[in-house]
């Protein structure tokens, strides 16, 4: 039997966890449009459908068979015309490209959201021709930054004005009201040691190295900071980052976590948030730092000076650079008011820009206008 009420399909092809995954999530369980059911389609189990299921959210399972598969893109069909989807909320580059061609075969409204330069490869196999389907697809291209949205245009896959930047926002409640994890108990650490901390998967854009290497300009100074670093780990890279820790003789200091799914409880353990990374499209873990009301340290990667006024909420220092890293690390260690102030003015610059609540309104906004010439009489 055919559902009554028309619904949105929110889309991702990967299983998370991560920024972008995220976002999916709380698109689909959070932004409800009246008269429109919300469904979700992903490709397999992983983090992602345990969150789904967490959240309540009605959802759906296609394992992808390759570009241009006809028996997946059947299945896309089928379903699409099964659940009366009217509007399709695409997220990062497999899924656009998906929905750029079924959506267009159905006249249905495509939203595509890009979440980093991964999703503009110049170097991706059929490069052009894929360029030329989702400009042939989409009907409006949301990238969440600025700086990710001037690099999408020079690469000229849209002009600069086909394209929304839509920043991605945080639930501030969750990160005001969360429980401590007890990390210094579980590491079996003295109560007053200080946590740096990080989160994200253990990718080379993240730039691990960088971190562990002002580690070691910091932790003859103070012995009692401990690094912690939350995210799942890479095998290979993992390995990498072992074996330089253990090069530097900092195995006591620096803990590779795994991945929580608890980042509110983490944050609130923390003295200080440091971000080392080369490329961020965004970077949702330093506004969930912010929120928190932990002093950030980040560094100027793309994603963060949008989100940071260096000195004012938090600070800005240049990539790859550990000296630098460290150098802002050691100060903020020292300087207890600044660190109460950067976290003040933190809290309010999330709360302002930043909320969930504000990504939600941009979204809601742009799915009215393509749903109204469309509504069922």
């Amino acid at each position: 039997m055919q559902p009554c009420q028309p619904s949105i399909l929110h889309a991702i092809d990967t299983t998370g966890p991560g920024g972008a995954e995220t976002v999916f999530l709380d698109l689909a369980q959070q932004l409800h449009i009246n008269g429109y059911r919300n469904i979700a389609l992903i490709k397999g189990p992983g983090w992602v459908e345990e969150q789904i299921k967490k959240r309540n959210i009605t959802y759906f399972m296609i394992k992808p068979r390759g570009f241009l598969s006809l028996p997946y893109y059947w299945q896309i069909f089928r379903l699409l015309k099964s659940q009366r989807v009217r509007l399709v909320q695409a997220n990062l580059l497999g899924s656009t490209l998906t929905f750029s061609i079924v959506t267009l075969l159905l006249n249905i409204p495509l939203i595509a959201t890009l979440h980093g330069r991964v999703d503009v490869n110049p170097n991706e196999r059929f490069i052009r021709f894929k360029n030329w389907l989702m400009k042939l697809g989409v009907n409006q291209l949301v990238a969440v930054s600025e700086d990710l949205r001037h690099f999408i245009a020079e690469r000229k896959l849209f002009p600069l004005n086909a394209i929304i930047t839509i920043y991605n926002g945080v639930h501030l409640k969750r990160y005001q009201t969360a429980t401590p994890l007890g990390l210094r108990t579980q590491l079996g650490l003295p109560q007053d040691s200080r946590f740096i901390g990080s989160i994200g998967n253990i990718r080379p854009a993240k730039d691990y190295k960088n971190l562990i290497q002002a580690a070691a300009l910091i932790i003859p100074s103070y012995p009692k900071v401990h690094f912690v670093i939350a995210g799942h780990p890479k095998t290979d890279l993992m390995a990498e980052l072992t074996q330089l820790v253990a090069s530097l003789n900092l195995q006591s200091n620096i803990h590779f976590l795994g991945f929580l799914d608890n980042t509110p409880g983490l944050l609130t353990e923390l003295d200080l948030f440091a971000l080392s990374s080369i490329s961020e499209g965004f970077s949702i873990a330093t506004l969930e730092a912010m929120a928190s009301g932990v002093p950030v340290i980040a560094t100027r990667c793309g994603g963060p000076e949008e989100i940071i006024s260096h000195q004012k909420d938090g600070i800005l220092v240049a990539a790859q650079i550990p000296t630098e890293l460290a150098k802002a690390l050691l100060e903020l260690l020292s300087d207890l008011e600044q660190c109460k102030h950067l976290s003040s003015q933190a809290r309010e610059t999330v709360q302002h820009r930043f909320s969930l609540q504000v990504m939600l309104e941009r979204y809601k906004a742009i799915y009215q206008t393509f749903l109204n010439p469309v509504l069922d009489p």
